[in-house]
């Protein structure tokens, strides 16, 4: 299932990317600060080319390029 992340409080937005910015593995040795990296999320957010996924089996959120999510899960 797709969120909008327009409908997600400010703070939990941001608690989010953060969170998906600093897991491990997503680093790749940039040294970008993290301001800059939760920047980048939020304009990727902005333009539609990022995507918010809730797994209600698992109660988890995770961020996806919109490229790599099943067409039809944007079509509902």
């Amino acid at each position: 299932m797709l969120i909008p992340y327009h409908l997600l409080e400010a703070e939990t937005l941001t608690r989010l990317i953060e969170d998906f910015v600093t897991r491990d593995g997503t680093d790749n040795g940039d040294e970008t600060p993290l301001a800059t990296r939760v920047e980048r999320v939020r304009r990727a957010l902005d333009k539609g080319e990022a995507v918010i996924i809730y797994d209600p089996d698992s109660s988890q959120c995770q961020l996806a390029l919109k490229r790599d999510v099943p067409k039809e899960w944007l079509e509902d």
